[in-house]
């Protein structure tokens, strides 16, 4: 499974890529902001799964989540949104923009892989 993780954070990237490892999931590509994610995911030959924080400069997660949706080739990708944003109201925004999951930070190793186990029907 081919996954990138887009977050402005250097240590929740490196927190989320160990946490993949762990779980057997090697194939990771980081992405810094949401312009970056949206770049390498028209530009690569494919992504199986986007981790997307809400709150990146350049292009927010909920407008990666727009712009991947609105995009014929990337529409069926899975997303989960992975965010200290935790209001009812942000999860309705999220889901009513495509996210096909939700994880609120902080967040352990198990909950992450029955997170992307449910987007991924894996």
């Amino acid at each position: 499974m081919k996954i990138l993780v887009a977050d402005d954070s250097q240590t929740t990237r490196k927190i989320m890529v160990q946490m993949l490892a762990e779980l057997g999931m090697h194939s990771v590509e980081e992405a810094t902001d949401g312009q970056q994610a949206l770049d390498r995911l028209q530009s690569a030959d494919g992504f199986d799964l986007l981790l997307t924080d809400w709150n990146m400069p350049n292009l927010s997660g909920l407008d990666l989540a727009l712009a991947v949706r609105a995009d014929e080739r990337l529409m069926a990708l899975p997303i989960l949104m992975v965010t200290t944003r935790s209001m009812q109201k942000d999860i309705l925004a999220a889901m009513k923009a495509g996210v096909n999951g939700y994880i609120t930070k902080p967040f352990d190793a198990p909950t992450l892989q029955t997170k992307i186990a449910r987007v991924t029907s894996r």
